[in-house]
């Protein structure tokens, strides 16, 4: 059992370590386009309106790789939870279990990732609309 144990513990770290990019990430999101929203209103060119989409756009894809990742090693952590404690072999390959609602456009489109980056982008365009 303890091969079990130890091999659980090595995935809920990986977990872990991903759920912890996805709070960065979102965090480093609103920060730059907080401050990009801030230049623009310095400034009032509308020149660099799409540029403040841009940020969003990657970090939203970003997102959307790691939560892809952390979907897939708690697939792996479901499937070695399952084992016989004589299967356990340390494997962290995840290729086995890409399914579809494990892929990367899947995770984009997201209920959590939808709710968080469109209402980041209501609030922008709110506030560009406010500030002409």
């Amino acid at each position: 059992m303890e091969n079990k144990q130890k091999h659980l513990e090595f995935i809920q770290g990986v977990i872990s370590r991903m759920a912890s990019n996805l709070f960065f990430l979102r965090g480093w999101t609103i920060t730059l386009i907080a401050a990009l929203l801030a230049l623009f209103v310095k400034d009032s060119s509308h020149d660099y309106i799409l540029v403040i989409y841009f940020p969003v756009i990657i970090f939203w894809i970003l997102d959307g790789y790691f939560l892809s990742q952390e979907r897939l090693f708690r697939a792996l952590y479901n499937h070695v939870r399952k084992l016989d404690e004589k299967n356990i072999d340390f494997s962290m390959d995840t290729s086995n279990f890409k399914a579809y609602e494990n892929g990367w456009l899947c995770s984009i489109f997201s209920k959590t990732l939808l709710i968080f980056y469109l209402t980041l982008v209501g609030v922008m365009l709110i506030t560009i609309y406010l500030i002409k």
